[in-house]
């Protein structure tokens, strides 16, 4: 009889569908909704939930309940709920609601940075300082994570340079980041080059190097997952039902779907904590939640195999 594969090192599924798959999509969910579809989400094994953005609420107001969305994560134990925060004001309201981490964006493009945040990616580096500096000064032990998208590629720019990226990284671990992610924003990447720039980029960044963010726009998320995983990953963002995007991506279909990471690396016998069958129960959920939104995936078409279930 063939020897069992042996225990792989777990992998942590940051579920963000609450701010970048509600970001994109115009209606504004209520708040008691949004409550149950974070309590099922944590019911469902995810332990590191995005739950919003102190985005202002003018431009997005279907995230402007974020702090109370904040409030009802720490009711859960164990859950660490993270936010979006694009400055120093959304910084310092993440602190008052006590959120447990902050991501903070940073485009690698010069062109998607300027569209995105109407700065130029080393005036970001220069308020991640400033954000830290608060952080620090506040005694809050929250974590700062940046977030540098367009890292593979930008539908403004086109490429995006290596040597830009890495000078980028470091810049960023130098203004006091405790942790960076790269992000194929708009779909761009293809396997080798998720290889290639997450080696690159752990020889700077070690251990904070600490996150994958990828977009199933080409149909290439799932392939681009397995090779981050393969050059060392070991945490992945991911959306359940495949929603979300990037307003500069038009056509984008989503965020790799968070039912379809879990089922990826159980298939491979690598620990996530999280139960598929929960999670397609959600994704069904969210089909009368988003009635007429488009959601996006494969495993909730034909569930989990026989194999995997006799395993189990």
């Amino acid at each position: 009889m063939p020897s069992p594969r042996p225990a792989a090192d777990p992998v942590q599924l940051r579920d963000v569908s609450l701010r970048d798959g509600l970001q994109s999509i115009a209606r504004t969910v209520p708040t008691s909704i949004k409550r149950e579809w974070l309590q099922a989400l944590y019911a469902a094994g995810v332990r590191e939930i995005e739950v919003g953005s102190f985005v202002p609420a003018r431009l997005l107001p279907q995230l402007a309940d974020t702090a109370a969305l904040v409030e009802a994560a720490r009711e859960l134990p164990g859950l660490v709920a993270s936010v979006l925060v694009p400055n120093l004001k959304g910084a310092q309201a993440a602190l008052d609601c006590g959120a447990q981490a902050m991501l903070l964006p940073l485009s690698a493009s010069h062109a998607h940075s300027l569209a995105n945040l109407r700065k130029t990616p080393d005036e970001v580096v220069a308020d991640i300082a400033r954000i830290r500096a608060l952080r620090d000064a506040s005694g809050s032990r929250c974590l700062l994570e940046v977030g540098m998208s367009t890292a593979f590629g930008c539908t403004i720019q086109g490429a995006v340079p290596e040597p830009e990226v890495m000078r980028l990284l470091r810049a960023v671990l130098d203004a006091g980041a405790d942790r960076v992610g790269l992000a194929d924003t708009v779909g761009f990447a293809d396997p080798l080059q998720v290889s290639h720039l997450f080696n690159q980029a752990f020889e700077i960044a070690g251990d904070r190097l600490a996150c994958g963010h990828f977009h199933d726009t080409r149909g290439l998320g799932q392939a681009n997952v397995f090779a981050a995983w393969q050059a060392g990953v070991r945490r992945f963002d991911g959306c359940v039902g495949g929603i979300g995007g990037c307003p500069h991506a038009p056509g984008a279909s989503g965020n790799v779907a968070t039912e379809d990471m879990a089922y990826l690396f159980r298939s491979m016998g690598v620990p996530t904590g999280v139960d598929v069958d929960a999670l397609l129960a959600l994704r069904q959920q969210l089909s009368t939640w988003l009635d007429g939104e488009p959601l996006h995936g494969a495993i909730w078409r034909a569930g989990l195999p026989r194999t995997l279930k006799e395993a189990a």
